[in-house]
């Protein structure tokens, strides 16, 4: 086992880090701000959230019976369905797919950062532009995504004009934060209409229909996979749930929690376009469902519960070291950042790495009330820990 000191002085440097401080203290309490105001309007979503917690849990139990459904509806309605057991499974089908050589516009998704794809494509001869915006920053910025909403929270508008100057040279106003957007907006117009693959995640995934959900607010994700002529949809196995008015559900409480009046796009896909028919939308519809620890993770009574996070990201905007060290947190070469992140990576990541960082959480619980699944975080890190002392 890797001696803690490295965790510590990760954590402390970034700790002492005043942009970081500075673009924390923004991010978190523009939050706030806009889940209490959803809260007050829309007071029925927490009892949708028992209702979603109830349907995660019939989910995760029957997730091989729902894994089967779901690939006969995408094969049903003409897209190709494959199972990664591992995440370089996952790689190898990906690079079946697309080949050397392509354009390839990508929506944030934190299952493909799990992956390592946006690098591993890369490396392989492809150009790929990650086009949510706070991803786009972070592609080029680094060191890692943030936050499982905000990924680039830990970026001033300051540190972005300066990137933006240099990136595109042209200039920028620090304060006209429209006229940031709208400038990546041009660059990534002509990537979206020439590029050979689009590829994303999924907030949820509907078996009954082979539907994949994805909420956004740019537009981006609606470009990148109806315009190219290929789609390939990565899904964590235990994103599945049974309906579409499971998958429904699913959505509006991950918008609500995740600090939103309203989202301004939900889409849903389910298959390629009707070539000769006049559909607009991809040609090819591909989905690897993704284990890489998550079918084990769904027989162990205590993991089990990481698999009913909706990564809304609330739990991190509550978390008093995570407002302090950010998505350092969780070590940075995981995907994943918190106290939510240490489990993602224990489950799909480095053990050892998740191990190291769950002495960091101060076992609070305040994660449990800002989480629309009760997640209890501290009984799980709690239990790796134990896990690992009851192996020295």
């Amino acid at each position: 086992m890797t001696d803690l000191t490295e965790v510590s002085q990760l954590l402390n440097k970034a700790s002492e880090d005043p942009v970081l401080r500075t673009a924390l203290d923004r991010a978190i309490a523009s939050y706030w701000k806009k889940r209490k105001q959803v809260m007050e309007r829309y007071p029925y979503v927490k009892e949708l959230a028992d209702e979603v917690r109830k349907i995660k849990e019939w989910s995760i139990d029957h997730m091989d019976e729902l894994l089967g459904q779901a690939m006969d509806s995408v094969e049903r309605r003409g897209g190709s369905a494959y199972v990664a057991k591992t995440a370089e499974d996952a790689r190898r089908i990906v690079d079946e797919l697309v080949g050397t050589g392509k354009i390839i516009t990508k929506a944030k998704s934190m299952t493909t950062e799990e992956l390592k794809l946006r690098e591993f494509l890369i490396e392989r001869g492809n150009e790929v532009y990650e086009t949510d915006l706070g991803e786009f920053l972070v592609q080029f910025l680094g060191p890692k995504p943030m936050h499982f909403i905000s990924p680039s929270i830990h970026l001033t508008r300051e540190k972005v004009a300066e990137f933006l100057r240099e990136f595109l040279g042209v200039e920028v106003d620090k304060d006209d934060i429209e006229g940031m957007v709208a400038q990546v907006r041009r660059f990534l117009r002509d990537k979206y209409f020439n590029a050979d693959v689009g590829i994303s995640g999924a907030n949820v995934f509907a078996a009954d229909r082979g539907a994949v959900f994805l909420i956004e607010n740019e537009s981006n994700i609606r470009l990148s996979i109806s315009l190219p002529p290929k789609y390939i949809a990565v899904v964590g196995m235990e994103k599945i749930v049974p309906t579409m008015g499971d998958a429904w559900k699913v959505v509006e409480v991950i918008s609500r929690y995740g600090g939103y009046k309203v989202t301004s796009y939900v889409n849903t896909v389910m298959g390629p376009a009707k070539v000769g028919k006049g559909d607009i939308g991809p040609e090819e519809y591909h989905v690897i469902f993704l284990d890489n620890g998550r079918r084990e993770a769904s027989k162990d009574p205590i993991l089990k519960q990481t698999l009913y996070c909706l990564r809304c990201g609330a739990c991190q905007y509550l978390c008093p070291v995570f407002g302090i060290v950010g998505g350092y947190w969780a070590g940075l070469n995981s995907a994943y950042s918190g106290g939510i992140g240490v489990m993602w990576e224990y489950i799909t990541g480095d053990k050892e790495t998740a191990t190291q960082h769950a002495f960091a959480c101060l076992l609070c619980g305040r994660c449990m009330e800002a989480c629309p699944m009760r997640i209890n975080q501290p009984e799980v890190l709690r239990e790796i820990r134990r896990r690992f002392m009851a192996e020295i």
